[in-house]
C-alpha cells in the first residue's frame, strides 16, 4: 500500500470522528437536561462527571501522540483510535445530560458551557490533525492538546452546586462594573484639555470640546459616578448575603438564587451604557435615559432580594 493510501484510509475514521463530535457539541449546546423524577444524587454526578471528562483527556492525549511521529496508525488503529475517543466524549455528553435544571439553572449553564468548550476543543485538535502532515508534531498540534487539557481542568473546578454558580456571576458582574468605576475615574484625573500644552499663549482656548469635558459635564458626572458606586456596593452586599444565608435544600430557593442571577446579570450592561454616555462629547439625553434605567433596575434587583431567602 502507498503511502498516500495510507494516509487516505487512517483519514477516514478521524473525518468520520470529527462529524460525530461536531454534531454531540451543538445537541448539547442546544439541548436541554433530562428531568430527574427521583431524588438526584448531586455528588455521584460529580464524580462521574470528573471521571468521563478525565478519560476525554486521556483519549485526546493517545490521539495526539498516535499522529505525532511515524509511523501512522494503520486504518484498523486509526479506528480504534476514533472508537474510543468517541466513546469518552458520548459518556460526558451523557453525564451532562444527568444533571436536570431542578439543581439549579445557574449551574447548569456553567455545566453546559464548560462541557461544550471540552467537546469544541477535541474538535479542534482532530482537525488540525487532519489538516496537518500526518507525520509530525506541529504546534497547533501541540496548543490543541494543551487547549483540551485546560477545558478539561476548567470543567472538573466547575462550582458545585447553584449557591457557588451564583457567586460565580456576581464575581464577574462585580469585577466588570469596578472596571467601568475605574475607567471613567482615570479619565477624569487627566488634563482637561489635552490639547492645552500645545496651544501658543496669545491663542483662544479651543472652542470644540469633543475630546474633554467642561466644568458642566463633570458636575454632571459626580451623581453618575454614585450611581455606578451604589451598583457595585449592590453586588457586593449581596455576594456577602449569599456566602453567608444562601441555601440549596429546597427547590424554592434553588429558583431563587437563579432569580437572582438573571437580574444582576442586567447591572453591568446598564453600568457600562451609563459610563459610555459620560465620555466626551457628553450625550446630557443619553445620560438622563441610562441613569432612570440603571436606577430602575437598581430598585428591582433590591426587591428581589427582598423577596428571597
Amino acid at each position: 500500500m502507498s503511502a498516500d493510501n495510507s494516509v487516505g484510509n487512517v483519514s477516514v475514521p478521524l473525518r468520520n470522528l470529527l462529524n460525530s463530535i461536531q454534531c454531540m457539541r451543538d445537541r448539547v449546546r442546544d439541548g436541554e437536561s433530562n428531568e430527574s423524577d427521583g431524588a438526584f444524587d448531586l455528588s455521584n454526578f460529580w464524580d462521574t462527571l470528573n471521571q468521563a471528562v478525565k478519560a476525554v483527556s486521556q483519549e485526546a492525549t493517545k490521539l495526539s501522540v498516535a499522529f505525532s511521529k511515524p509511523p501512522l496508525p494503520s486504518q484498523q488503529d486509526g479506528e480504534k483510535l476514533s472508537e474510543w475517543i468517541l466513546k469518552s466524549v458520548l459518556s460526558l455528553s451523557t453525564v451532562y445530560y444527568w444533571l436536570p435544571k431542578s439543581q439549579g439553572v445557574s449551574l447548569r449553564r456553567q455545566v453546559r458551557d464548560a462541557t461544550v468548550d471540552v467537546l469544541e476543543g477535541v474538535t479542534q485538535l482532530v482537525e488540525v490533525i487532519l489538516s496537518s502532515p500526518l507525520q509530525s508534531l506541529s504546534h497547533e498540534q501541540l496548543t490543541s492538546t494543551g487547549g483540551v487539557w485546560s477545558a478539561c481542568d476548567s470543567l472538573t473546578q466547575l462550582p458545585r452546586d447553584n449557591k457557588a454558580a451564583l457567586l460565580v456571576v456576581l464575581s464577574a458582574q462585580i469585577g466588570v462594573v469596578k472596571d467601568a468605576i475605574e475607567e471613567i475615574e482615570q479619565a477624569l484625573s487627566e488634563v482637561q484639555d489635552p490639547f492645552s500644552d500645545v496651544l501658543d499663549d496669545d491663542q483662544e482656548p479651543r472652542g470644540n470640546q469633543d475630546t474633554y469635558w467642561s466644568e458642566k459635564d463633570r458636575r454632571v458626572i459626580g451623581p453618575c459616578q454614585g450611581l455606578m458606586k451604589a451598583s457595585a456596593a449592590c453586588l457586593r452586599k449581596l455576594t456577602s448575603a449569599i456566602k453567608t444565608h444562601g441555601d440549596v435544600s429546597t427547590p424554592q430557593n434553588v429558583a431563587q438564587l437563579d432569580d437572582l442571577a438573571d437580574i444582576t446579570k442586567e447591572l453591568s450592561p446598564g453600568v457600562d451604557d451609563l459610563a459610555l454616555c459620560l465620555y466626551p462629547p457628553m450625550d446630557y439625553s443619553g445620560v438622563e435615559d441610562n441613569v432612570s434605567k440603571l436606577g430602575a433596575l437598581l430598585k428591582k434587583v433590591l426587591e428581589i432580594i427582598r423577596c428571597s431567602h
